[in-house]
């Protein structure tokens, strides 16, 4: 992650995406750097337009967010149930005990 990290930091900046350049953020950090990986990393993103894959992340996680908030709801409604019909069982054992 420190890697995507690194050049997401000089995208940021307006600095161009280089291996010295990632290399240099990373030695910063404490990161002990693996040449492939940063050979890998600016090779990958030599024809990305990083700020339309930003836009494009932006707009995708509320929508990726949206279902996991529904099973939440729905999870604390079978909750919701199971604690009434544990209550009615309670109740049912009063009138026996």
């Amino acid at each position: 992650m420190e890697y995507v990290y690194s050049a997401m930091l000089l995208h940021s900046a307006k600095k161009e995406i280089t291996e010295a350049a990632v290399k240099k953020i990373l030695s910063a950090t404490g990161v002990e750097v693996d040449d492939s990986r940063v050979k890998a990393l600016v090779a990958s993103l030599k024809d990305v337009n990083i700020e339309e894959a930003i836009e494009k992340a932006a707009v995708a996680a509320p929508v990726a967010a949206a279902p996991a908030a529904s099973g939440a709801a729905k999870e604390e409604v079978v909750e919701e149930e199971g604690k009434s019909e544990e209550e009615a069982a309670e109740g049912l054992g009063s009138l026996f005990g």
